[in-house]
């Protein structure tokens, strides 16, 4: 069993865009420092991101759950992101989201 921790982030538009523009800029945002977290060896980017509910879920493995978690912390505190992110922690056994110990993250 791998450690997993999801990444939990509130779909909410970003603040002050213009009236076309699209409204989670963020997700890109997210996505891209997960890759950079990737390519540091810090963390596994898991799966793609993903919008399930009222949430956009990204996916994390690939070190202990501590590491996990900071790595979640960090994302969560990105400027941009909604705040009410939270994570959880996981297995790569799990049948489905949202199962797992959760855990709150900061509000940059």
């Amino acid at each position: 069993m791998t450690d997993v921790v999801e990444i939990h982030v509130p779909l909410t538009p970003a603040e002050n865009l213009a009236p076309a523009a699209y409204p989670f800029p963020w997700i890109d945002q997210i996505e891209e420092f997960l890759v950079e977290l990737e390519e540091d060896g810090a963390v596994e980017v898991y799966d793609d991101g993903e919008e399930y509910g009222d949430v956009y879920i990204f996916f994390i493995t690939g070190t202990d759950q501590a590491g996990l978690l900071s790595a979640a912390s960090r994302v969560a505190t990105l400027d941009g992101v909604p705040a009410g992110a939270f994570a959880m922690v996981t297995d790569d056994e799990a049948a489905e989201f949202g199962l797992g110990r959760r855990v709150d993250l900061p509000v940059a």
